[in-house]
């Protein structure tokens, strides 16, 4: 898989977690699996930023997803 992928993968995981912990802490319990999926996501993010060389660059970001939507289609 390429860095491109795990960014993308990360990014996602990361906003998709968001309203995962909003309904925890609104419900006044522990957001524990929230807490490991932005563990998750933040280690693919860090993955992603070790193994490509220079790293990214926040202006590359749309052009990283568009790439990887792309590879899809």
């Amino acid at each position: 898989m390429s860095p491109d992928f795990y960014l993308v993968l990360g990014i996602l995981i990361a906003a998709f977690s968001i309203p995962s912990i909003l309904s925890a802490i609104s419900d006044r319990r522990a957001p524990r699996a929230s807490a490991i999926t932005v563990l998750i996501a933040g280690g693919l993010i860090v993955l992603a930023l070790q193994t490509k060389p220079g790293g990214y660059t926040l202006n590359e970001i749309p052009d990283v997803f568009v790439r990887v939507i792309a590879s899809f289609i």
